[in-house]
């Protein structure tokens, strides 16, 4: 099926992306940096912010460093989206990739057709639950080079909501400038696709095997194997 669209915005973690890289090198990398973020950069003003949002959470204002610690650790254990957790987590990837101590990872499908839909006039926004600083890192350390440039926009749970809210896509629609229906969002997750589709958006399910929600299946949408197997025409094309 072929989808003439302004922009294309795509989801990381199971889409562009392995899962299990996330969660077998970048969570690690974080857990074993969380005691000292916390004790000793609390004057940072990105990272005040989140341990405000934490105290927050926890309805404890008055959670010390340990407390905070353990938070942030059960959250990455139960794989919470919560929004302060993945600003420290892009907090320490995007030092840790600045440091070469980590490079990104991307199917091998990906790459090109980002390059071919950017050639071709179409826009390319990336909506993660990882923070804006994480996607940057992402997309600036990856074994191809520097591919920020072919990404014109970044949203993330803090600026644009949860991710399985319709009204999410709404306000990146109305960011954008885009009409819903001129937007393609590519995910693994049925239920982002769900809220999208309620946003009016166009939409398709990247499913991989071995990817955590493989086998849930499309669940009613257009679905694709790689990246590939998606033709995105754009509208001067």
């Amino acid at each position: 099926m072929s989808h003439s669209v302004d922009a294309v915005v795509l989801d990381i973690e199971g889409t562009t992306s392995a899962t299990g890289f996330v969660v077998d090198v970048l969570y690690p990398y974080a857990r074993e940096r969380f005691r000292a973020l916390v004790a000793e950069r609390s004057a940072e003003p990105e990272v005040a912010g989140a341990l405000a949002r934490i105290r927050a959470e926890l309805g404890e204002p008055d959670a010390g460093p340990a407390r905070i610690e353990q938070a942030l650790n059960d959250w990455l254990d139960e794989d919470r989206k919560v929004t302060p957790l993945k600003t420290l987590q892009g907090v320490l990837w995007a030092e840790g990739f600045a440091r070469g101590e980590l490079v990104s990872h991307f199917y091998g499908d990906v790459v090109p057709a980002l390059r071919r839909w950017h050639a071709a006039g179409v826009r390319l926004y990336v909506y993660s639950s990882g923070s804006v600083a994480a996607q940057r890192a992402w997309f600036g350390h990856s074994p191809e080079g520097d591919l920020r440039d072919l990404v014109t926009g970044w949203y993330d749970t803090a600026n644009a909501g949860p991710k399985q809210a319709a009204g999410s896509f709404r306000a990146i629609a109305a960011d954008t400038g885009i009409p819903p229906a001129r937007l393609l969002f590519l995910s693994d997750r049925p239920g982002e696709l769900d809220a999208a589709r309620a946003a009016d958006w166009r939409t398709v399910a990247v499913r991989r095997p071995g990817e955590p929600y493989y086998e849930k299946g499309p669940g009613g949408h257009a679905q694709a194997g790689t990246f590939a197997d998606i033709d995105v025409v754009g509208s001067g094309t």
